[in-house]
């Protein structure tokens, strides 16, 4: 009998229907030690030692798979191809191993890796079995303990500087630290007035049936870039377009090439669910987990663009079949990424069969997510092999003025583009909101003219407009900065947003982040006393540096020693002179009904909101925090609107008088005409 051992369930599962009676597939359902919960559990002194301890759930598992290993032949550990599935491998090992003298190279015990869970791939590693990495296996560990050093150590200083129940991660503060920063920086925004003006003209050319009508837009004043900052300025210019002469001053015509997007990384498929089916970071890896355990998709934790050529070859004789031979571009597409990051896995993220579409039957049991998103990840893997759309571009440059010497004189431009050939916009089209976009930029479809044509203008248009502050981050925008500033890696984007929103760091409203007190407070404590741990440049160079251990270039216990050193050192100092810092409280407009000296505020605990008295500890009295949006219940027209939470912590909006009315929606409900809002306030 050979034993593989796995870490899911699922995978196990999947794994059994490929190998025969001969193989035994055990899941370790993920690590099996860790270090100790109760202590630093670093020997900081001999070169950071960690003291890993048996996880409490997995004694029995453990015991389980000692027996079973003792009966096998051949032992293959089979976790995942990345840094946290060596650590598990050697974990697995050095446990079933603490009383045996073999030997990592040992005949019985073998490595196997596989970056898909097909029949081919997983016999493949059993044939190519390999010894632990333990280079990758050192650069897991070293992110681990540097992750215990900084959390251990200060969060007892926020405990007693900010507030009790408070943690600090390394790569989550920085998180936190881009989402305070930019809402600061909303706050302070000032509005410029600026505004916008265009015509509507006709095209004497056209036929009496056609309309031959379009916009202009106004982009040159006496040849310098129109800046229209107030009303008297687009007065004046409206007034001269309205008596002005137009004729067309060019025509420029050009056929545009699009390419198409590369598959799919962990990052750019988190951002594609956000941004198409407004998921989670968490959640789009959790489905994708389960298409990868259920062998539908390679591995996904990947920052890696390299894709099978067998699959690149498989892609392109479906696309001609499909679609057509015009489909197919003449050579395969092949991408590179761009950042200079390590490659955890080996491809990008794509389907193991490009023949088995969505709807077929092993994909839809799998779930309606797994489905949606398994839909997605096939339309992007077999859009990157297709040829590119093609767009016909016209640019029309309209010239006008009065015909007096003082006016001035002015130039409108318009665009328009029509698509000649779909390319690989016939399977991968944009999200909604991205052709929302488009649909703003005014795209139109322009008549015919030529140099030197007359127009008879239609009517001028001018509006009012202010510009605005840059967006608060979502789930894409601070996945997409995160990877920017080369800050986390696949494995960290979703565990670093959940545990930021799970200490109430931020909240998500209506998917934007706001920082809440208690995470601006965190932050301003942190970056006052340690800039440079959490430093962006800072932190990206550790990651750097975990990437060189995994390479072999670096030995982990001097990166984590010149880390620790001059960390230590303002740890002490900075207990000693740190004042303690106020969080901030939003005040209600009520006093507190047991003192009667107090206010009532809104605080935020481990477990959310709650109310509680401004003058606290010398006044204990608290009460649940209840969030209205001003809005009456649009069922039972009595309760007032208010934001629940689910068990695992996700916002919906409910009726204040359930049970008796069962009105709930994840979205917020929007007025009805006519009606008004609440007289009364946000909050009770």
């Amino acid at each position: 009998m050979n034993l593989v051992i796995v870490e899911s369930p699922t995978k196990a599962r999947t794994l059994g229907r490929f190998l025969g009676e001969d193989y035994e597939v055990v899941a370790t359902m993920g690590h099996v030690v860790d270090l100790p919960k109760s202590k630093l559990g670093i020997d900081v002194e001999h070169d950071f030692k960690p003291e890993y301890v048996t996880l409490e759930k997995k004694a029995e598992t453990l015991s389980a798979l000692k027996r079973e290993s003792k009966k096998a032949e051949k032992i293959y550990l089979a976790t995942d191809p990345d840094r946290e599935g060596e650590a598990i491998a050697k974990h697995v090992y050095d446990a079933l191993c603490s009383n045996d003298k073999l030997q990592i190279t040992n005949d019985k015990w073998s490595r196997v890796v596989f970056h898909e869970i097909t029949e081919s791939a997983v016999k493949q590693a059993l044939e190519n079995p390999r010894d632990i990495d333990l280079k990758l296996y050192d650069a897991q560990q070293a992110r681990r303990v540097l992750d215990r050093l900084v959390g251990y150590k200060l969060s007892p200083l926020l405990w007693k500087k900010v507030r009790r129940g408070l943690s600090a991660g390394r790569v989550q503060t920085v998180a936190v630290r881009l989402i305070v920063e930019r809402e600061r920086e909303i706050e302070v925004f000032k509005p410029v007035e600026y505004w916008e003006i265009a015509a509507e003209v006709k095209s004497k050319r056209v036929k009496e049936h056609e309309s031959g009508s379009f916009l202009v837009a106004l982009a040159k004043v006496n040849d310098r870039k129109a800046e229209v900052r107030d009303s008297d300025s687009a007065k004046v210019i409206v007034g001269d377009l309205e008596k002005a002469k137009y004729t067309v001053e060019s025509v420029e015509k050009r056929e545009i090439h699009k390419r198409p997007y590369a598959p799919f990384t962990t990052s750019t498929m988190a951002q594609a669910g956000a941004r198409t089916f407004y998921w989670s970071a968490k959640k789009t890896m959790s489905v994708a987990q389960k298409l990868y355990e259920e062998g539908l998709i390679t591995y996904h934790r990947t920052d890696s663009l390299n894709l099978n050529k067998d699959a690149v070859i498989a892609a392109r004789n479906l696309i001609e079949s499909k679609f057509g031979k015009n489909f197919v571009p003449e050579k395969p597409r092949f991408y590179k990424i761009k950042s200079k990051v390590a490659q955890e896995a080996h491809e990008a993220i794509r389907p193991t069969d490009v023949n088995v579409i969505s709807n077929t039957e092993h994909v839809t049991r799998v779930g309606n997510d797994a489905k949606k998103l398994y839909d997605l990840i096939w339309r992007r893997f077999v859009s990157c092999q297709m040829a590119e759309a093609v767009y016909d571009e016209t640019r029309v440059s309209v010239h006008a003025t009065r015909d007096t010497q003082h006016d001035a004189s002015y130039t409108l431009t318009a665009s328009g583009q029509i698509m000649k050939f779909q390319g690989w916009r016939k399977v991968y089209d944009q999200s909604r909101r991205a052709r929302e976009q488009e649909s703003e930029r005014g795209e139109q479809i322009l008549p015919e003219v030529f140099k030197g044509d007359a127009l008879e203008k239609l009517k001028v248009l001018s509006e009012q407009k202010f510009t605005q502050p840059l967006p608060r981050y979502n789930e894409a925008s601070l996945i997409k900065t995160l990877e920017k500033l080369g800050i986390g890696r696949p494995s960290t984007y979703a565990p670093t947003i959940s545990t930021i929103q799970d200490r109430q760091y931020i909240n998500r409203e209506e998917g934007k982040f706001f920082p809440t007190p208690v995470g601006t407070a965190v932050n301003d404590f942190l970056m006052q006393y340690f800039p440079d741990v959490f430093d962006y440049q800072f932190t990206a160079g550790m990651e750097d540096s975990l990437d060189k251990i995994a390479d072999g270039k670096r030995e982990w216990v001097p990166v984590i020693r010149e880390f620790w050193n001059p960390f230590e050192k303002k740890l002490e100092g900075v207990e000693e002179k740190a004042k303690r810092v106020k969080i901030e409280v939003e005040k209600t407009g009520k006093k507190c009904p047991k003192c009667k000296i107090g206010d009532q505020v809104i605080r935020v605990g481990r477990f959310g909101k709650f109310l509680s008295c401004s003058t606290f500890p010398e006044c204990d009295w608290k009460e649940t925090y209840v969030e209205k949006i001003n809005m009456k219940c649009p069922d039972c027209k009595e309760g007032d609107v208010i934001i629940r939470k689910t068990r695992k912590g996700r916002s919906f909006y409910g009726c204040s008088r359930y049970p008796e009315c069962k009105w709930a929606s994840w979205k917020k409900p929007t007025l009805p005409k006519g009606e008004n809002k609440v007289s009364n306030p946000v909050t009770q």
